[in-house]
């Protein structure tokens, strides 16, 4: 069988993919991930994950191609990456204290056919003081974040409780994923992974 394509650059999912065993190489496309006006968080995320994995299919036809996309929600607002660290402190402030969303959008494409899931965890952070929020500022951890944190790295003090897929936070549902690659016919226990090969 052909070996997965990785439709992103997001060094988590490709961690991700790693750690599970499954065997990949990484073509990270070029799309347009601008929320449309009034788009639903969810729609949001699985259109976006359809862009990818369909801009890469076309340059491997004949290889199941990944596309995923993962956003942070609290109070219906989509939190994508911060434009800087004064934007990942204003998401940071809106986390605080509370429970928010994280979605990912799922997108596999093979034979000529997409298929799609959507996959939540709920997470609660704990509040945040101002020298919380200074200390993780000062690292650059925030800004290459949906949502501003990570939840495997020094944001981990401040998340209390999760339900749900944790690696979904991170960046891949990848129990999920498994299980749409095997409902699919796709090899799932290749345990030779390979380190990640750019196109």
């Amino acid at each position: 069988m052909p070996v997965l394509v990785l439709a992103s650059g997001s060094p988590r999912r490709r961690e991700l993919l790693l750690h599970a065993g499954l065997a990949h190489d990484v073509d990270v496309p070029n799309v347009d991930e601008t929320r449309l006006p009034g788009e639903p968080a969810r729609a949001l995320v699985e259109r976006v994950a359809r862009l990818k994995a369909a801009a890469a299919a076309r340059r491997h036809p004949h290889r199941p191609v990944l596309g995923a996309d993962t956003v942070v929600v609290v109070d219906d607002d989509v939190l994508g990456k911060p434009a800087d660290r004064a934007d990942a402190g204003r998401m940071m402030r809106r986390l605080s204290g509370r429970q928010h969303e994280v979605l990912t959008g799922v997108a596999v494409v093979w034979e000529g056919k997409t298929h799609t899931l959507v996959e939540q965890t709920d997470v609660w952070m704990c509040p945040l003081s101002e020298a919380d929020l200074a200390w993780y500022l000062a690292s650059d951890e925030p800004l290459d974040k949906a949502g501003a944190y990570a939840i495997q790295g020094l944001a981990s003090r401040f998340v209390t409780r999760i339900h749900g897929s944790q690696s979904n936070v991170v960046g891949l549902p990848v129990a999920a994923v498994v299980a749409l690659l095997a409902r699919l016919g796709l090899p799932v226990d290749s345990a030779a992974a390979r380190p990640y090969p750019e196109r």
